[in-house]
């Protein structure tokens, strides 16, 4: 047993969620105290001090700004509400069908007997029947898929509550903007990671009740929990990227190439949509993503453990420790975002970027001491852990050192991605300068500097599982991704800030703000765009590590032996498997692209029809947009949803365990690969437009000004780039998620009942 008691346990996760709860809504009420309402004539809308110096004061008066703000955040919150409404009706029948077919699929393993079995690793034990875990799954998935609906929603409300606001402070400094940003960044973050804890840690208890001491079915039933969360996330990122990437390239080619119009220009008719989408497809849809991620590590570490000597010996503590460090890492990134919000005062536009790497190696500093203290506290010195098969002795501090391993790869590939993507370093000024020759280079460029950088995130991912493997098995790679994501606040925090400040830079042009202002909040924005990367290259690393976990955890329990690759069996699955993602990107590129198309017809047809659009003497049919990029994301994430979902049922049910095997392990090799070079590569493109159209270098003003050939190269590089870092290259983390936990919770109805074609033959 490990120094912490069971009664200290059941204390400690829940208090730490509740602190995590009760600091979002901290930060929260510091955001509303900035007013976004028009105050009387004269009041400066609550400022006492003058909001620009010298000879920067507003062209516009100040409350009829205000306003403008207002109605601008109006437009964009109703756009984000009801799409996500009008998704979440779609997901709500998606959730009732899967549910039967989860209960019929497992009822089935056993023909709805409600016998009680003997257990699988407990020998002379008997365990819950069949039917028991079929039913539990199913509210386990439940549970997880409304946890993580609730999570995007909640995030896409604070962020387009802050946009306006963020915008408003810019006024008054970068530093003051920043703030904004950052505090409704952390409301997400530390929301999602308390409200997954929290329904986790209700759920085990609720659980045990019933399953008493057979803790074995208690874990298998939970794994259901990780797949309802990504099961969502799934269609939250594909519907949310294709909305925000339709209207993204819609705005982009008709108003900044073709009538060579600045980015959120109001007489723009795709940019409501564009901004609209920035919130349900980085915001809702990353949310869903990572709370997705951490539920299903926190589901592979603990059934990996349940059949290990912590689940067959009892011991409570030592089964909820990936619980405790998710607790720990709640009261780490706490401490972490007061470096952000209160220690230390941005001044400078330079100082952003600084400020928000800072918090990666805080966090991650501060994390290690964390891992140390909670694995000596709550595991036993010495204890076993199962490991195909046979069982293998292993140390507390064996623990921490595969906890840290992931928690410091996480930080390898996050600063890895901000090298390749931010356009301080040599990269993307490489791409940005390639633009003197056109757009082909630009893109040559540009493609190539997302496959380099993949090397070091694949090096940092395999030494990670290499040291978490060998000190503590299957078990060791499900801790090290939890790991990775243990400071999950700070990581979504840091992300949810980007597209905050996007939005913020969009109303500022709309609401036809000080030149100066725009400046401020495109230097927001630049620092977003990396962050925003970091995070990509966070939830992609993390996905390697618990598809692993979760691939091990099937293995064991669909009863393979060995994955033998030169058997025909797992060979077709493997090569098949490989081939997924790039199947997967085809659609959802595809879906972008067509969506795209309707898009610029749209916003052609209205620059065409509406007479003084151009002029800004009317304005232009923003709705028309809003619902055309509503109507083809909704309509276009249905194919590729159906690929993921439906491919594991089909290899397991029809080709059998061995060949799901071969999917599994194919589709993680090249899912991570292609990921992480699309996801870069668009990030790249980005930046060498921002840093073109900032001109903050002699090197950059010498490729400008804005409608320059080179910043037209520029904006169809970013143009290309934008599903890729988007859509496809964040959507494929969540596919070899999804296929390995759904897997894992199939695998009782696969190893009785799989494998018919080979049967038949």
């Amino acid at each position: 047993m490990g120094l912490m008691g069971e009664t200290l346990t059941q204390v400690l996760i829940p208090v730490a969620a509740v602190v995590g709860i009760g600091f979002a809504l901290l930060q929260w009420f510091l955001v509303s105290k900035v007013r976004v309402s028009a105050a009387a004539p004269g009041a400066n809308n609550g400022y006492t001090d003058r909001l620009i110096d010298g000879d920067e004061e507003e062209t516009v008066d100040g409350v009829a700004v205000t306003a403008k703000c207002a109605e601008i955040q109006h437009a964009i919150s109703v756009g984000a509400t009801s799409f996500l409404f009008t998704q979440y009706k779609y997901l709500g029948v998606f959730m009732i069908v899967f549910s039967v077919i989860i209960f019929l699929f497992l009822g089935s393993v056993k023909s709805f007997s409600t016998e009680s079995e003997p257990c699988t690793y407990s020998e002379g034990k008997l365990c819950k029947p069949a039917l028991a875990n079929a039913i539990f799954t199913t509210i386990a998935f439940l549970l997880g898929a409304l946890t993580s609906n609730l999570s995007g929603f909640l995030g896409m409300k604070i962020a387009t509550y802050a946009n306006a606001r963020t915008t408003l402070e810019a006024r008054k400094g970068v530093g003051k903007a920043f703030i904004t940003a950052f505090r409704s960044g952390a409301v997400m973050g530390f929301l999602l990671a308390a409200n997954g804890l929290l329904v986790l840690y209700i759920s085990i208890n609720l659980f045990k009740l019933y399953y008493g001491d057979d803790w074995e079915g208690l874990f298998e039933a939970i794994t259901g929990y990780g797949l309802g969360g990504s099961s969502m996330a799934l269609f939250g990122r594909v519907g949310g990227g294709i909305y925000t990437k339709a209207a993204d390239v819609g705005a982009d080619l008709v108003g900044k190439v073709e009538r060579n119009i600045p980015e959120d220009d109001p007489r723009n008719p795709a940019v409501i949509a564009d901004n609209v989408g920035d919130n349900v497809g980085d915001i809702a849809g990353m949310g869903s993503d990572l709370f997705g991620s951490y539920a299903e590590s926190s589901c592979a570490a603990l059934f990996v453990a349940s059949i290990s000597s912590f689940g067959t010996g009892h011991d409570f503590t030592a089964m909820l420790y990936p619980l405790i460090i998710s607790s720990m890492g709640i009261v780490v990134c706490l401490i972490t975002t007061l470096f952000a919000t209160d220690l230390f005062e941005i001044k400078d536009v330079k100082d952003i970027e600084p400020a928000l790497k800072r918090q990666l190696i805080i966090s991650t500093c501060l994390m290690t001491i964390g891992i140390a203290i909670v694995s000596f506290v709550a595991l036993p010195s010495k204890f076993t852990l199962f490991d195909f098969g046979t069982e293998i002795v292993v140390k507390n501090w064996y623990l921490f050192f595969c906890v840290s391993v992931g928690l410091w790869a996480g930080l390898v590939i996050g600063y890895t991605t901000e090298y390749f993507t931010s356009n301080a370093y040599s990269p993307v000024q490489d791409v940005a300068d390639s633009c003197r020759t056109g757009a082909a280079t630009n893109v040559i460029f540009g493609l190539a500097l997302g496959y380099k950088s993949v090397i070091i995130p694949i090096f940092a991912i395999a030494i990670a599982i290499y040291v978490s493997f060998s000190l503590a098995a299957m078990y060791g790679i499900a801790v090290a991704a939890l790991g990775m994501l243990s400071t999950i606040a700070t990581g979504l925090s840091i992300d949810a800030y980007g597209p905050i400040s996007d939005n913020a830079g969009g109303i500022a042009e709309m609401a036809g703000m000080n030149h100066v202002i725009r400046e401020r909040t495109d230097a927001l924005d630049a620092a977003g765009n990396t962050t925003a990367a970091i995070g990509k290259g966070f939830a992609i690393g993390s996905a390697a590590l618990v598809s692993l976990a979760l691939f091990g955890a099937f293995v064991s329990r669909a009863g393979i032996k060995t994955v033998d690759v030169l058997t025909p069996k797992v060979f077709i699955g493997l090569i098949v498997g490989a081939m997924l993602p790039y199947w997967f990107s085809a659609m959802t590129m595809k879906s972008v692209g067509s969506a795209a198309l309707k898009m610029v017809e749209e916003v052609r047809r209205q620059f065409n029809t509406i007479p003084g659009l151009l002029e800004g003497t009317t304005k232009p049919d923003y709705a028309t947009c809003v619902k055309i990029s509503t109507d083809a994301s909704l309509k276009e994430m249905i194919p590729p949803g159906a690929l993921v979902m439906l491919t594991p049922l089909i290899a397991g049910t029809f080709f059998g365990v061995e060949t799901l095997a071969g999917v599994l392990a194919g589709a993680l090799v090249s899912g991570v690969q292609v990921a992480i070079s699309a996801s870069n590569t668009g990030g790249a493109w980005d930046n060498a437009k921002k840093y073109i159209e900032a001109g903050a270098s002699d090197h950059a003003r010498s490729l400008g000004p804005k409608g320059s050939d080179p910043h037209k190269a520029a904006v169809i590089g970013d143009t290309i780039g934008d599903p890729l870092k988007d859509t496809s290259g964040p959507s494929l983390n969540i596919l070899i998620k999804l296929m390995a936990v759904e897997s894992l919770v199939f695998a009782p109805f696969f190893a009785v009942h799989g494998g018919l074609l080979f049967k038949w033959l």
